[in-house]
This record gives C-alpha cells, sequence and structure tokens, in this order.
C-alpha cells in the first residue's frame, strides 16, 4: 500500500550521520514492527507518534506498519527519530506530499500533545545533515539558535505537529516562509574571576601566564589555602576567545550533553571545566553501556579541565588522560564500533604536598609516614607527569604579602597572553599548528628550528643525569619558545631555557 520516506540523523559521540527513515502500511493485522537497531526511547515512538496526530485531527490507520532506520547496522538512541517517523507515517497515508519530506531533514521529539520538544545535540546533527548534503533542516523551535549557527542550510523551527504540517503543505504549494537566521548572541554577562585577588604567589602567578601563552599542561603543588585553586579559576580569562570553528567545535559538544545556555547559542570563551575527585572513567574519559556520551576531557575540549586534590582521583581515571593530553582525542572501542570524541583541553592539577597537607611552611609538622607520601603521589604516574609542561610549588601566603600592593589584572596578563598567541599564529601558520604546546618535538629540534648547543646545553646536561627524559626535553623547548613569545624575542636565549627548565622541575614531585 503506502510508503514514505524522509530523513533523520543519528549521533555516535558528537558525530551524526543522516539516515533514511521509510515508513510502509500494509494489508493485515495491525501491527508496529521497527528495524534499525533502536534503543528503548527510539522503539516507544510509534506510540507517542499515534497520540500526537490524533491531537491534530488525524488518524494513523490501524495497518501492519513497518518502519525502517537505514542504515540498519548503525545504533539509533534517543527520542529525536520521532518527528521523521511521524513525518513519514504521513506520507505514507498520503496527508504530505512526498516529493517534499524527501528532502528534508527532521529532528525534534514529540509529546502527546503534538508538541514537539526540543533534544540534545541538534547542532552536530545539523552539520551532519549539510556535510551529506541536504539543504533543509526542520527542528524544534527550541532548538532554533543552535542550528541556525549552521552555514549553506535553511533551517525552519516549529513548535507542534499542526505547524509541522502546514510548513510542509505551504511548501508543496510555494509559499515557504522565510528560513531562521542566526541572531547575534548577547554579550556575555558573567563575571570573569580577576588574578588581582590573588594574594602574593608571584611565580605561581607567572607560571600560570605561560601555561596560558603556549596551552601547556600544569601542576601546583601547595598546602590548603595556597591559592591553587583560585589560579585555576583564573585562566580561562587569560585565554583569547575562540575562533568560530573551535567554537562550533565546543558547542557540539555542549549541545550533545544538553548544557547550553538558553540565552548563549554559541560558546565563544573557553570552557572550564572541575570533576569531582570521585568522578568515574566514563564520566572523567567518556563512555557508556548503550550510548556513548562525551566526558569531562570532551567538556573541557578547547578550554581547561581542572583537577583538584589530583592524587585523590582514581589511578585507572588519571592513566586514563595520558591518550587525550597527547592526541587530543578520545577513542572509545565498543565490540561492533569505535567512536572518537574530541578532547584538545589544557590540564590544570593541583595536589597538597602530602595527605595531611601540611608538608611545607615554616612551623608546619607533617604528620604522614614516609609511606602515605609515597602512596599519595604514587597514583600520579611517571608517565602522566611527562606530559605536564609546567610544575610550580606554592608556599602558604605570608602577612608581608596579604599586606602588599595587589598583583597584575587579568585584563593585563590576557593582553601579553594574547600576543604572545598572535606571534605564534604568525610562526606556525604554515603548519597544522597555533600554538607552541602542539607542536611536535622533532620540529624543534630539527634544521629550521635547531637552537645553538650553547643554548640547550642546560636541557643536555639534565638528560644526561637522568632528570629528563626526551618527551621532557622537548616540553621545554616548547616552554622555551612560550618564554621568548612572552618576552618579545625572535629565539630562546639560555635565560629562556634555564627557565624553562626551572619550570618543569620545580615542583616536589618533579621526575
Amino acid at each position: 500500500m503506502g510508503l514514505g520516506r524522509t530523513h533523520a540523523v543519528a549521533l555516535s559521540g558528537v558525530e551524526g550521520r543522516l539516515v533514511e527513515v521509510e515508513a510502509h502500511m500494509a494489508q493485515g493485522l495491525p501491527a508496529m514492527t521497527m528495524s534499525g537497531l533502536p534503543d528503548a526511547a527510539c522503539s516507544r515512538a510509534p506510540n507517542r507518534i499515534r497520540a500526537a496526530v490524533e491531537d491534530c485531527g488525524l488518524t494513523i490507520p490501524q495497518r501492519r506498519w513497518t518502519i525502517n532506520l537505514t542504515p540498519a547496522w548503525l545504533p539509533k538512541t534517543g527520542s529525536g527519530f520521532d518527528v521523521g517517523i511521524a513525518v513519514a507515517q504521513l506520507v505514507a497515508i498520503e496527508v504530505l506530499p512526498q516529493a517534499v519530506a524527501q528532502t528534508v531533514v527532521h529532528i525534534g521529539e514529540l509529546g502527546l500533545d503534538g508538541a514537539v520538544r526540543p533534544v540534545a545535540g541538534v547542532l552536530p546533527m545539523v552539520v551532519a545533515a549539510a556535510a551529506a548534503g541536504m539543504k533543509t533542516v526542520i527542528v524544534p523551535s527550541g532548538n532554533i539558535s543552535e542550528a541556525a549557527l549552521v552555514p549553506g542550510v535553511r533551517v525552519f523551527g516549529v513548535a507542534s505537529l499542526r505547524e509541522l504540517i502546514d510548513l510542509h503543505l505551504a511548501a508543496h504549494t510555494g509559499a515557504v516562509p522565510a528560513p531562521a537566521t542566526t541572531a547575534p548572541d548577547p554579550e556575555p554577562d558573567e563575571h570573569i574571576p580577576d588574578l588581582a585577588d590573588v594574594v602574593g604567589q608571584p611565580e605561581a602567578r607567572a607560571a600560570l601566564e605561560v601555561a596560558a601563552a603556549g596551552r601547556h599542561h600544569m601542576l601546583m603543588v601547595g598546602a590548603p589555602g595556597a591559592g591553587k585553586t583560585m589560579l585555576a579559576e583564573r585562566l580561562p580569562g587569560l585565554l583569547p576567545e575562540l575562533a568560530r570553528s573551535e567554537a562550533l567545535e565546543v558547542t557540539a559538544v555542549h549541545s550533545v550533553l544538553g548544557v547550553l545556555d538558553d540565552h548563549r547559542s554559541l560558546v565563544a570563551r573557553a570552557p572550564f571545566v572541575a570533576p569531582h575527585h570521585g568522578a568515574s572513567m566514563a564520566a572523567v574519559i567518556g563512555g557508556g553501556s548503550s550510548r556513548v556520551r562525551p566526558g569531562a576531557v570532551s567538556r573541557a575540549h578547547r578550554g581547561v579541565l581542572f583537577l583538584d586534590e589530583t592524587p585523590e582521583f582514581r589511578r585507572d581515571v588519571l592513566d586514563g588522560l595520558r591518550q587525550p593530553l597527547e592526541s587530543g582525542e578520545v577513542v572509545i572501542a565498543r565490540a561492533d564500533r569505535q567512536t572518537r570524541l574530541p578532547a584538545r583541553f589544557q590540564l590544570v592539577a593541583a595536589a597538597n604536598p602530602c595527605p595531611c597537607g601540611r608538608g611545607v611552611g615554616k612551623g608546619e609538622r607533617c604528620e604522614c609516614t614516609p609511606l602515605a607520601r609515597r602512596t599519595y603521589f604514587g597514583k600520579l604516574s611517571g608517565p602522566l607527569l611527562d606530559r605536564i609542561d609546567v610544575r610550580v610549588s606554592l608556599l602558604p601566603v605570608s602577612l608581608r604579602a596579604l599586606a602588599g600592593p595587589p598583583g597584575e589584572s587579568t585584563l593585563e596578563v590576557a593582553q601579553r597572553v594574547r600576543a604572545a598567541r598572535d606571534r605564534q599564529l604568525a610562526r606556525w601558520s604554515h603548519t597544522p599548528w597555533a600554538v607552541n604546546a602542539e607542536v611536535p618535538g622533532s620540529l624543534l629540534r630539527g634544521d629550521d628550528w635547531r637552537l645553538a648547543r650553547s643554548v640547550t646545553r642546560p636541557l643536555e646536561r639534565a638528560m644526561d643525569l637522568g632528570e629528563l627524559t626526551l618527551r621532557g626535553y622537548d616540553r621545554c623547548l616548547r616552554i622555551a619558545w612560550t618564554l621568548a613569545d612572552l618576552a618579545g624575542a625572535e629565539r630562546p636565549g639560555p635565560t629562556h631555557l634555564g627557565m624553562a627548565l626551572a619550570l618543569r622541575t620545580s615542583s616536589e614531585v618533579a621526575a
């Protein structure tokens, strides 16, 4: 009898794939069969659709229905296929024209009253539709702002199934309303923490500036109350605003997680993510049983991941950071597929000097045994520490520092960071990299960028003594280039290399 076709989008991680939705109505006993690996939420769609269609004054005939979601091997998760399945069924019973519906992508969940409700992950869905060559996408009205961020696609927002039917009938007659346009986001009204609020800690402030300028990973070791968390929270304010392509990447992750701000559709500033030390592997790295969801490392993509009380995290969670720190992505393997999640974040780790926290400072009496100290820092494995560029120790704040003048503000430091980033962007413009922390060590040791032996002698001596690995040697070179960029120098000198080595080995857990 009737056959209707349209399109929807399935998500795998933060990547979408175009799905063809087919609805076939045949004679026989009333039944509903769905194929294409739908999950529990997706397989319940016909019940929601029947009630929503009846609310519009229409009826889905009691026939033998077969709903097919192609490709059949790709798992379909969530309720975002409701609208597509409903449109395919309405085409099959000749309520909607096939010629119009077949060229449109439909995204949204249906309520029993016919309302089209927002779903998570609309931005990467629309991106996938555009990449597949689709020109028109219909989304819930609540998702229109993020969907309109994708160029080259006509986006329409609907609030109900009745409104969707009227839109398709109008398109069939040529009376199509204007598609949604991207509205400029309002200026951010959130308060950015000021670096001037941090009392004392000039060495840590300087190290934070270096980390921001070159996007280097950072470890802070100090007593409770020394200012580790305050410094970490002020790092995003020092970073430049995200480029348009980077902002879309970050917004796509937040869209999948359903954490987009209602007032701002585009995430323009570097995110700051601080998971609890009791978080699981799936919560930090990403994963899941039926549906792979991004973790904290992906939510911090192009931003800052702050691990407070780092030794309190589980050992397997910390070791799970090693791959994304090196490659900028998380690869989650399942028996039938692999899912790649973006995770190019800047790690800031904080730790106490010992479990009791009184291992530094004058007059402090540590009650921890040597075994307890070794066990405490034993969770920070050598391979993980080797991937952290900047390490700094913080002493308790003194009364003299409390009475002294405030330090530089976030605005002043951010200007120097921006200037250093511009120098890096110009230097590496002919390469795939944009900041010093991303540049491979083989390039910095190559003919074009190799430094003189007289300059690198401190690093070579540290390698001979076993204080540095080859990875540590390369990371010291990257820090030296960042120090030179902050100073406005063309190339690093002996002073920059000495400072880089000091930043690399200054904490109590340096290896």
